[in-house]
């Protein structure tokens, strides 16, 4: 742990023309917050400094300054990378990177994963392929009775949150239906793997990806269901492909979607 201020100079001092309007609010076609570009700043900040759970960082004033925005712009950034397992600011101490162990902090995947690098993230999705494939194989082979039950049931409420438009809903179930597969391999390093991959996702996508549904999320759905179908009919082959079909899709819509925020 580092109680001493991160390096000041690690900092980006100046913001791309870009990106400026949107750092102080809004960008031209409105869709990129100002928030959301500061926390993709600070991420890559603590990935460039090689910051580890523990570490403090510049205070919200120093940030808004370097940054050239307000300090409430920060400050919003701030709770977004907070409820990520980021940051955590603790009162009267300053602003720290988070020792939430479930978000790799202390890793070495931590370390280096920037979760607005496309490259980055193009990996995380391979990763991601190749263990989720394994996990629904070995889960259409192993899965109890309890355990088909556990994947149909969020398998359910993911439908039950795209048909009644509740986001909420939909996001907690896709966690539990892609945690209840590995589970069900009974192999614990791939129910590790497979939760870290995800969670790092997520930090990738919570920034920028606004709450609501995606265009394909009803495909989501019935992919959901192929896999279960497979897992539960005790084929592995099926389990694996219909798991890298969903995956792949999954993909696409994020490129798409960096497109749209990069091109409009």
């Amino acid at each position: 742990m580092n109680d001493t201020p991160a390096t000041q100079a690690a900092l980006p001092s100046q913001v791309p023309p870009a990106a400026a309007t949107a750092v102080n609010g809004t960008d031209a076609q409105g869709y990129r917050p100002g928030y959301e570009v500061v926390a993709e700043r600070i991420l890559e900040f603590i990935a460039e400094a090689r910051l580890v759970a523990g570490d403090r960082l510049p205070t919200e004033i120093d940030l808004a300054q370097r940054l050239n925005t307000s300090r409430a712009v920060v400050r919003e950034a701030v709770k977004i990378l907070s409820a990520l397992g980021r940051v955590r600011a603790h009162k009267g101490r300053g602003l720290f990177v988070a020792d939430d162990e479930g978000m790799l902090i202390t890793s070495r995947w931590g370390g280096f994963f920037r979760p607005v690098d496309i490259d980055h993230v193009l990996m995380l999705f391979e990763f991601r392929r190749v263990q989720e494939m394994s996990a629904s194989s070995l889960a259409a082979t192993r899965a109890t009775p309890s355990e088909l039950r556990t994947i149909e049931v969020a398998m359910e409420q993911c439908r039950h949150g795209f048909v009644h438009g509740q986001v909420d809903v939909f996001n907690q179930a896709d966690d539990d239906f892609h945690a209840a597969v590995s589970a069900a391999s009974h192999n614990t390093f791939l129910v590790s793997a497979v939760r870290d991959a995800r969670r790092l996702q997520r930090q990738s996508s919570a920034i920028g990806i606004h709450d609501t549904l995606g265009e394909n999320t009803g495909a989501a759905v019935e992919e959901h269901e192929a896999i279960y179908r497979a897992i539960r009919d005790g084929r592995p082959e099926e389990a694996a492909q219909a798991t890298a079909a969903h995956l792949d899709r999954t993909l696409e819509d994020y490129r798409r979607e960096i497109q749209r925020r990069l091109f409009g």
